[in-house]
């Protein structure tokens, strides 16, 4: 059975990718998107988002207290 690959192995002679090649593609954009969210994740801009949604946790957390405890006629 003769190999139907191009030289190149990405391609079969009627235009199909191999299975190597696709797997290929996807294992890089997926190292691709991990390292660009590793990457984003330690500019000064996301520390500063994390900051603000601990802010906003802590009151939310104060505020639902201060209702329960409105609440229990306290």
């Amino acid at each position: 059975m003769p190999d139907e690959t191009t030289p190149e192995g990405d391609y079969t002679e009627s235009g199909v990718p191999s299975f190597d090649f696709v797997r290929d593609r996807i294992e890089n954009r997926y190292a691709t998107a991990l390292g660009s969210t590793e990457l984003a994740g330690e500019t000064p801009e996301a520390a500063s988002l994390d900051e603000k949604l601990a802010d906003r946790d802590r009151a939310a957390r104060d505020k639902l207290e201060e209702i329960r405890r409105s609440m229990r006629g306290e």
